[in-house]
């Protein structure tokens, strides 16, 4: 792609060294920054706005909500906006935003959807001080949609926006990916077909000194084991066997024998049922278990997550837990099956580069350098989904702060106006090959 080339081109040059003397902004920058800081009260009301709308992944009109809040503002400043329906994966469906232009093709990536249900006690966004709230969702990220929509109203009010190709993607369903995945990631993968960059907003490590270039892709899976029931006091017995607790328990361990210790590979057994009899709602990830002390156990569930940072490394995995569950104790039996979720967000040398141009503008700026955040500390997030489309990738450039995915969830209120400056500026030079 040639305008691909060109962006390469542009920031060949550029790594976080070569921008220790911050450079002189031109007219276009200062008009930028002068509108966000003029602005800034009209952003944090904003935010204020949709963190008090519930909009936990399975509460439809609270997402379809914060998403006609969003549309609303960016067809203000000459978006087209479209509703995808999500009814056919089961969730309430995506923003979808675009301004033609010519040019690069920019991608901003973020979701409207939060961890927090409609029967969550933490509902309401909070004013700790003149620095800090929370709030449901207020940096994951609420925040960093705040950010892309204020971002984007800075080039409009500098005349930047004019030419500008860009599309805005929000997600309903980050949190709780809808089902089947490839049709509930569809209008984002197809926004991002023949895009040149893709910029997510969310959190990340919630420092501003990082950005994400790299991400783990996640995979779910499942273990059902089977063993003899029995009275208790004829386990180990040649006839008998070790029961389905005991099984369960050498396969956990087998994988962690096995597996634990390499570099960017995690697995976790969030979930674990044994007893007589178990019954687990997947959806909603619970269960009941029913057994005795003196009788062996006849059946476990055990589900978990597993993380990694290349197809290859995936592979891998799997292939070792699949042997650790063959190799099973006298009289037990168990299966694993995988659920793909998250792919990975491999690191690639357009990713550095654009983070790179990131971080010259930040220094410019003078907030200060940007380096890449270790992968093991960046989740799965959206942006990874595009990872075969586009060449120069970004994320983690939302709102900062810390506690996401709890009720203590807060937001660094300092870092909407400098990040919100940081993404206008990265934007204006990636139109203009600075």
């Amino acid at each position: 792609m040639i305008v691909a080339n060109v962006l390469f081109a542009a920031v060949a040059a550029a790594n976080p060294q070569a921008a220790a003397t911050p450079a002189p902004l031109n007219a276009e920058e200062r008009a930028i920054l002068a509108y966000v800081d003029a602005h800034n009260n009209d952003a944090l009301a904003l935010l204020e706005r949709v963190v008090n709308i519930n909009s936990g992944t399975q509460n439809f009109a609270g997402v379809r909500e914060v998403g006609r809040i969003f549309g609303a503002e960016l067809e203000a400043i000459g978006f087209r906006t479209e509703w995808v329906d999500g009814a056919a994966f089961h969730r309430a469906g995506h923003l979808v935003a675009r301004h033609p232009g010519a040019g690069p093709r920019i991608l901003l990536i973020g979701h409207l959807d939060t961890v927090f249900e409609r029967d969550s006690p933490f509902q309401k966004f909070e004013r700790i001080d003149a620095n800090t709230a929370k709030g449901p969702g207020i940096i994951d990220m609420k925040g960093g949609d705040v950010i892309i929509v204020s971002a984007l109203k800075a080039l409009d009010a500098a005349g930047a926006l004019t030419s500008m190709n860009v599309s805005v993607v929000m997600t309903g369903d980050e949190e709780a990916s809808g089902d089947p995945l490839s049709l509930a990631r569809k209008a984002l993968v197809d926004e991002a077909k023949g895009a040149d960059v893709a910029i997510g907003f969310e959190d990340g490590p919630g420092d501003p000194k990082y950005a994400v270039t790299a991400r783990r892709g996640t995979t779910s899976w499942e273990l059902r084991v089977k063993g003899t029931p029995a009275h208790s006091s004829q386990i180990f017995r040649a006839d008998i066997g070790y029961g389905a607790v005991y099984e369960t328990a050498r396969i956990l361990d087998g994988f962690r024998q096995k597996m634990a210790g390499e570099e960017h590979l995690t697995f976790n057994p969030g979930v674990i049922l044994g007893g007589t009899q178990v019954t687990y709602d997947a959806a909603q990830t619970r269960g009941t278990a029913f057994g005795k002390e003196n009788v062996v156990a006849e059946t476990a569930v055990v589900t978990g997550d597993l993380r990694t940072l290349s197809k290859e490394q995936l592979a891998r995995a799997r292939k070792t837990m699949k042997e650790v569950v063959a190799a099973s104790l006298p009289h037990t039996s168990a299966a694993i099956t995988f659920d793909d979720g998250y792919p990975a967000l491999a690191p690639s040398d357009g990713n550095a580069k654009l983070l790179a141009m990131y971080d010259r503008a930040s220094q410019d700026l003078g907030f200060g350098a940007v380096t890449a955040v270790n992968p093991d500390r960046a989740g799965a997030a959206d942006v990874s989904f595009v990872s075969g489309e586009v060449q120069m990738i970004i994320d983690g450039v939302g709102l900062m702060g810390h506690d996401d995915h709890t009720p203590g969830e807060t937001a660094d209120l300092r870092t909407l106006a400098s990040q919100t400056k940081r993404a206008a500026v990265l934007l204006d030079r990636i139109v203009r090959g600075r």
